[in-house]
């Protein structure tokens, strides 16, 4: 479904709704608590950048593992040379966003919709998407005793991980085109959306009170290794099957202070991404160690395998899908009218791109003037 001016002006649209539902967000992670976790990376070698240091923050969790792999083959403190990185883990995008307003990361992984939350709260000045990172990794999973087709969602209580979040609009937007009908506020309807905490929602699935849920990995993995069946990928509703899970983001005085330390932080990225499809086995365990390292847990086989596997590592920020996900609000009747314009600068990654011979990629006209 390629993106017309009129899908991106409603899609602009729809966003506005992501600022009063999000709250606290992980769209692209899979906890809900605000703690994080600080942590220096390997020595810094070599020539320094503009800035002593870049503070880099993202999530333990799969979705994030450019930047978990990044960091554990030391791909990103290579490309950064003398400036050292400091890196802190969140559970939950709004306190990565407040991090990255109070000056306690410069940069960081990130979801879709605390992205937008972010941008639009402060009238677009406070940040910049800079690059893609992640597609995919989301799935409907259902208890197939109770679920045996998709037709059979009608009258069933499905987890989503908070209202108005990536997974839930989406999912709301699913039950429409059913036909079917489902208030977005309270989740009442032909189906009911529990809206529930991630991190809650393998208890939830075990103990009986929902019947499946639409979530990211890993916890999709999770339900389906205690007897869950995936009904659907999401990234089968998409063109080329692929849609934004993961971006970066800068705050806009970072990038205005130090753009050299940014390109080095994205050809990093670029370069990790082309490590990890290359070598996908050795990246896994790599993703892998670190989560242990940065959790104290590592996922097991029979979690890590498919869960890995359903996410694609990219550069493309996919842009117009960011739009066709803030449609879906619109559709979910969530409307207030924010301005995204300004919210993507692909200036180093598409410098990036073309210094390595591979094609340039869009903002889908919502790039910085």
């Amino acid at each position: 479904m390629p993106a017309t001016r009129t899908t991106l002006r409603r899609g602009i649209a729809a966003a506005a709704a992501l600022p009063l539902l999000i709250g606290a967000v992980a769209s692209c992670g899979y906890g809900s608590e605000s703690d994080k976790n600080e942590k220096t990376g390997p020595v810094a070698k070599g020539e320094k950048l503009s800035s002593d240091t870049v503070k880099l923050g993202y999530f333990p969790n799969l979705t994030h593992a450019t930047a978990l792999v990044g960091e554990q083959e030391g791909i990103l403190q290579k490309e950064l040379g003398g400036t050292q990185i400091k890196s802190t883990t969140f559970n939950a995008g709004p306190s990565e966003i407040e991090a990255l307003n109070a000056g306690s990361i410069d940069i960081g992984f990130i979801g879709p919709s605390p992205a937008i939350n972010g941008f639009t709260k402060s009238k677009g000045t406070n940040l910049r998407i800079v690059s893609g990172a992640a597609s995919g990794g989301v799935k409907l999973v259902v208890n197939p005793k109770k679920i045996k087709t998709l037709d059979d969602l009608k009258g069933k209580k499905i987890a989503t991980p908070q209202v108005g979040n990536t997974q839930d609009v989406a999912f709301l937007n699913w039950i429409a085109e059913k036909g079917w009908s489902t208030d977005a506020q309270s989740g009442k309807g032909d189906v009911s959306v529990v809206r529930t905490d991630n991190k809650i929602t393998p208890d939830a699935y075990k103990s009986g009170s929902i019947d499946g849920a639409w979530v990211p990995e890993p916890t999709a993995s999770r339900l389906v290794s205690q007897g869950a069946k995936v009904l659907l990928d999401e990234a089968t509703l998409w063109p080329d099957k692929k849609f934004v899970i993961t971006h970066i983001i800068v705050s806009q005085k970072f990038l205005k202070a130090h753009p050299d330390v940014v390109e080095a932080v994205v050809r990093g990225s670029l370069k990790t991404n082309d490590w990890i499809n290359a070598n996908p086995e050795k990246a896994k365990a790599s993703a892998n160690a670190k989560l242990k390292a940065l959790t104290g847990k590592e996922l097991p086989a029979e979690i890590l395998d498919p869960a890995w596997k359903s996410i694609e590592f990219t550069a493309d920020p996919l842009a117009t899908t960011l739009q066709t996900q803030a449609g879906y609000a619109v559709k979910a009747g969530l409307l207030k009218e924010p301005d995204l314009n300004g919210i993507y600068d692909l200036t180093a990654l598409n410098k990036v791109l073309k210094a390595d011979g591979k094609p340039e990629v869009s903002d889908a006209g919502l790039g910085a003037k």
